[in-house]
């Protein structure tokens, strides 16, 4: 190779490396441990602050069992964030959904919030609309 062709490859890769950083320095993903609760459920949550300062929150969770099939049945499960400066607050109904082609339980949520979070926990509730979790917490990222 020619050192103009070195040179080029450099420039080349050093842009491709600065650009990963970039976009991997203002999102974060977070990993649900597991759950005693419903062992087989598994997900993940990705926080990324836009040029507004609020977070996008994208949450995935794969094979959660329904909420009435737990002991204690509910209704619905609940996403809650654990914000830095603004306590614990509801980031909505965790959207539930079974495959065309397969059983495999897929369970998502994309929202976004003004409140930066540090940790997110996933409640079994009654109702979607509540300030507070009163169910039981079947996930979470600690």
């Amino acid at each position: 190779m020619k050192p103009e062709q070195y040179l080029h490859v450099s420039r080349s890769l050093t842009c491709l490396i600065i650009t990963l950083c970039i976009v991997t320095a203002c999102s974060r993903k977070l990993t649900f441990s597991k759950s005693a609760i419903v062992p087989a459920a598994q997900g993940y949550v990705k926080v990324k602050k836009d040029k507004n300062k609020n977070y996008a929150v994208n949450l995935d969770v794969r094979h959660l069992s329904p909420p009435d099939r737990l002991v204690e049945a509910r209704n619905v499960y609940v996403v809650w964030a654990d914000t830095k400066d603004n306590g614990i607050r509801n980031m909505g109904r965790l959207n539930s959904s079974r495959g065309l082609f397969s059983k495999k339980l897929k369970s998502d949520l994309q929202t976004v919030t003004i409140f930066e979070p540090k940790n997110f926990f996933i409640t079994a509730e009654k109702e979607a609309d509540i300030s507070y979790p009163e169910g039981q917490v079947v996930m979470t990222t600690r």
